[in-house]
């Protein structure tokens, strides 16, 4: 057996991480045998991935920096059907020019964890809807559906599931069109290996079942393909990865600001933290178990989320963004000064104070000066009289700005912050932000 001169063993890499959910015997000898071409599915129902997408997308990362071949295949057709698996309900159809306008933002997002040019195994994205889209059902249902029994595809837990509601023909038929994508990648582009999540076992296995079958049945010889699954990631408290207060974490900087992006993973569990950094980084085994020892002594450094938080941020958005992202941590819980308020770009400024109390306050009122105890009390209602902002001023209790100041002070375009906004702090941790429109 021919042993491929490669940096990691891609089994050995995902076993200590704790990727590795199920997978068909033979696997890792077909990886240790020569470079090997695997393919994951991703769902271009939205325009940006998300960090639940991420789990796939690490398992391409170390199949590549194996010494293997990984190929995105982005369901352009599949798209228009959906996936039953871990659903209650069928998905609405979305049209062609949304779906083509969904990949090409998700490529753009893969290519900041994969190498498309440049190595010799580089990554490859297929759409599924190049080989479908001329596929006549009677051709489909003779060619492909004879291979497979009923009996087989009942057996499939995303369909035992779905049985007492009820499911759609459509979606019924879905292993059988993620089964033929693995057939058409084996026959079309050497493909021997499918991953996914380990909610994917059923349509995968489909698929190395109808290459088998459909080989042996037309006369081809034997052939064999392999399937590797991944666990489905939970948080420690029994909630879904990947969820904020604010619905998904998503990758594209628009939908989730860097700043926020930053933060979730800054937040994650003690209990989560030692999972996600195997899953997430590219850290080595004995990095992370050094980490792990360090983070015990002194928990409250959260050594752990700040490198996991730090390494995926970079990965996904850049090192400036992660260092904008560290500096509006400091002001909002730390000691940040009216300079470094000044230099936050603008989103990164609002998605800091975002659900911060707004007033807005015409701009006539700055550009001639304003009192501040006027500004605290008649203009902004942030204190509910005239007597109670002097006090609290009198006792250094008000920040504009980040800085302390007293009765006398008066606001002018000077103290504005993106020639727009004044930070008002009552205390250590009321905010108020003033527009001036």
């Amino acid at each position: 057996m021919h042993i491929l001169p490669m940096k990691i063993d891609f089994i050995e890499e995902l076993t200590w991480r704790g990727m590795i959910h199920d997978m068909t015997p033979g696997t890792r000898e077909q990886l240790l045998k020569e470079m090997t071409t695997g393919y994951i599915g991703f769902d271009p129902t939205a325009d940006s991935l998300h960090i639940g997408n991420l789990v796939p997308v690490m398992l391409l990362v170390h199949l590549q920096r194996s010494g293997h071949k990984p190929i995105v295949l982005v369901g352009g057709a599949t798209g228009r059907v959906g996936d039953p698996s871990g659903k209650t309900e069928e998905r609405k159809l979305l049209p062609a020019e949304s779906i083509n306008h969904n990949l090409e933002c998700q490529k753009k997002q893969l290519m900041k964890f994969l190498d498309f040019e440049g190595v010799e195994n580089n990554a490859e994205v297929v759409n599924n809807y190049d080989w479908f889209k001329d596929f006549k059902f009677l051709d489909f249902i003779r060619d492909v559906g004879k291979h497979i029994t009923v009996n087989y595809m009942l057996a499939k837990d995303s369909v035992k599931k779905r049985l007492d509601t009820g499911m759609s023909f459509t979606e019924f038929s879905y292993q059988l069109v993620q089964g033929y994508d693995f057939y058409w990648l084996y026959k079309n582009k050497d493909c021997k290996l499918q991953l996914g999540g380990s909610d994917q076992w059923g349509n995968i296995v489909t698929g190395t079942e109808l290459i088998r079958r459909k080989y042996f049945d037309d006369g081809m010889g034997e052939a064999e393909a392999f399937a590797l699954t991944c666990p489905l990631i939970t948080k420690a408290d029994g909630s879904k990865f990947g969820k904020s207060e604010g619905g998904n974490v998503w990758l594209d900087p628009d939908k989730t600001s860097p700043y926020k992006f930053y933060q979730y993973w800054l937040n994650v569990s003690d209990e989560d933290a030692g999972k996600l950094i195997r899953f997430f980084t590219l850290l080595s085994k004995d990095e992370i178990e050094s980490m792990e020892n360090e983070h015990q002594e002194a928990p409250h450094q959260r050594i752990l989320q700040k490198a996991l938080a730090k390494e995926i941020t970079i990965r996904v958005h850049s090192e400036e963004d992660y260092n904008g992202a560290i500096e509006a941590s400091s002001i909002l819980f730390g000691k940040g000064t009216t300079e470094s308020l000044k230099k936050l770009p603008e989103k990164i400024f609002l998605s800091v104070f975002e659900g911060v109390p707004q007033s807005e306050v015409s701009r006539s009122n700055i550009e001639s000066g304003i009192d501040i105890v006027e500004l605290l009390a008649d203009k902004t209602g942030i204190f509910g009289s005239k007597g109670e902002a002097r006090r609290m001023l009198k006792d250094n209790g008000v920040s504009v700005n980040k800085n302390k100041v007293k009765e006398d002070y008066k606001c002018t375009v000077k103290d504005l912050i993106n020639d727009k906004y004044i930070l008002i702090q009552k205390g250590k941790k009321n905010y108020y932000l003033v527009n001036f429109a």
